[in-house]
């Protein structure tokens, strides 16, 4: 219930966002354009935002066949978080990681990369897929594919704000403002947009990347896989880093590198490895 509640805000916001904007540019008619917009965002948001997001992984889907050891993995922890058996993807990085997606239990996706099939072993890829399932059995998958659709969408509405006022507005001004300021503003929302994204990622993901290793640990049995697959994933991703959006970084297991990473360490969408690692061998999850 409090991640349906946390949705619903986070959809508000995102049409409070749309609404503000289609003022800022074209008065009255620009609200109602926003507020269509809106409507179709926010459905989108729900309905197709793992798919947007296995999409912007460059994920492919894999079948039994193609990889019986990852599915065997998958189908063994399914039945001991008793969730249904999610759909299965592969991201073709040497980079190591995982995240998963989807809007409920029932229409769940894991995706794990080339990277960490290589590089760890099954003790290990259980622990990260339990983590991952841990998302799913917690139902945090939800609010992180819609963070992620949401922050998206506040990044490119900044964007677009940003252009159509330095090029003259959308809509001429159709409540009769003029454009004094305009870039000012633009400039306000191109700097504020995508900070706003970054909180909101902060304000959900570090406390649930906790629960999905405590939940992933008592699904496995076996807290030490995860931790020395943790370990492995941050050593190996400083040689082989994975570069994302920072809209869709918070979905991974591991935090990968996004663009502009002058605040990284500040804007961390995760807690620090080593903390996870010293909480699962302490038994403090």
């Amino acid at each position: 219930m409090w991640n349906n509640f946390k949705t619903t805000v986070l959809l508000a916001g995102l049409t409070g966002v749309l609404l503000a904007a289609g003022d800022l540019w074209a008065g009255r008619q620009g609200m109602t354009i926003a507020l269509v917009l809106a409507a179709v965002m926010n459905l989108g948001s729900y309905f197709f935002s793992d798919k947007i997001a296995i999409a912007s992984s460059g994920a492919q889907p894999i079948s039994r066949e193609e990889n019986p050891r990852i599915y065997q993995i998958v189908e063994r922890l399914a039945g001991k978080a008793n969730i249904p058996v999610p759909k299965i993807y592969l991201i073709p990085t040497e980079s190591p990681n995982a995240f998963a997606t989807g809007r409920n239990p029932r229409h769940a996706s894991v995706a794990v990369t080339q990277g960490i099939l290589e590089l760890c072993n099954d003790q290990e890829i259980e622990g990260v897929l339990a983590h991952e399932l841990g998302h799913v059995h917690n139902r945090d998958i939800l609010i992180s594919a819609v963070v992620a659709t949401v922050a998206g969408a506040i990044t490119y509405l900044a964007q677009m704000v940003m252009w159509a006022e330095m090029f003259g507005g959308f809509g001429g001004g159709g409540s009769g403002r003029d454009n004094e300021g305009g870039i000012f503003s633009a400039l306000a929302m191109m700097i504020l947009a995508p900070l706003a994204a970054i909180l909101i990622q902060l304000a959900i993901s570090r406390s649930r990347e906790y629960e999905a290793d405590s939940t992933g640990a008592r699904i496995t049995g076996n807290p030490q896989g995860l931790a020395s697959a943790l370990n492995k994933i941050e050593q190996w991703s400083k040689r082989v880093p994975m570069r994302v959006s920072p809209s869709t970084a918070h979905l991974y297991c591991a935090q990968p590198l996004t663009s502009g990473q002058v605040f990284s360490s500040l804007f961390s969408t995760h807690p620090p490895i080593e903390k996870r690692i010293q909480r699962l061998l302490n038994g403090t999850y």
